[in-house]
């Protein structure tokens, strides 16, 4: 693997969500094979924590406040890479929001919510990321979407969270087709895990009680590796999905 990545060495990545969770583990791991790293989330003690060990690595970190919610943010956080470093080359759209109650009582503008975050501000993550790689050789859109993406479980009281990420599947096919007629080198692909050791849960629980996992989770490290793996093949070779989930997860 490590010769495949040797080519990315000294690239720009943007990380959505890169505050903590995956999207950190995400972003250490980019950095740990020499990439530049724009870590954009709305913590920003927790990003410049991201940021010095980004740093111990041995590589740039860009810290970017930004709720993603806000298009003239999210605009304004890619003309700040444009200025820094002149454009993006790998997009990781991590960040994600989610609600474990049923939708039909679940607040409209918390639904609204996941589908700005999860949906319409990945679409312009991938847009504007698009803008930057056009004529490059090496460049890698990978969306960071759930089991979710590919099946709705009874009971589990995530039907607009799945409906989100359904619509991130989608694109992510979509889009693929799109760039081969025209031609294109830029890889797309998808990844989806089942439960992972982060906040996610958490905060995905309207009490805001903490969760016990009925299953012993997967490590953020575990989607860093995969991220790893879709960067590391040949040029010619595009993986199109990843499932992923621990060995005692059921659904």
């Amino acid at each position: 693997m490590t010769a495949g990545l040797d080519r990315w060495r000294g690239k720009v990545a943007l990380v959505t969500g890169a505050s903590s969770g995956i999207g950190s583990g995400i972003a250490l791991a980019l950095a740990g094979m020499g990439m530049r790293v724009a870590l954009a989330g709305r913590r920003q003690d927790r990003l410049r924590k991201v940021a010095s060990e980004v740093e111990r690595l041995g590589s740039e970190a860009l810290t970017l406040v930004v709720d993603l919610r806000s298009e003239e943010a999210l605009m304004a956080m890619f003309s700040r890479i444009r200025e820094r470093w002149g454009g993006v080359d790998v997009l990781i759209n991590n960040a994600g929001l989610g609600r474990s109650e049923p939708m039909i009582h679940t607040d409209p503008a918390l639904l609204r919510e996941m589908l700005e975050v999860n949906v319409w501000a990945a679409t312009l993550c991938i847009l504007e990321s698009l803008k930057d790689m056009q004529g490059k050789e090496d460049d890698a859109i990978i969306n960071i979407a759930s089991l979710a993406a590919h099946r709705v479980v009874p009971g589990r009281n995530v039907t607009y969270y799945a409906a989100t990420k359904h619509a991130l599947k989608a694109i992510t096919e979509g889009l693929r087709s799109e760039l081969q007629a025209e031609k294109s080198p830029i890889k797309i692909g998808l990844i989806s895990p089942g439960v992972v050791e982060t906040e996610f849960h958490q905060s995905a629980n309207p009490t805001g009680s903490p969760q016990p996992y009925a299953t012993p989770p997967l490590d953020p490290a575990d989607i860093a590796h995969a991220v790893l793996y879709m960067l590391s093949t040949a040029r010619n070779v595009q993986v199109n999905d990843i499932w992923l989930r621990p060995i005692s997860q059921f659904h």
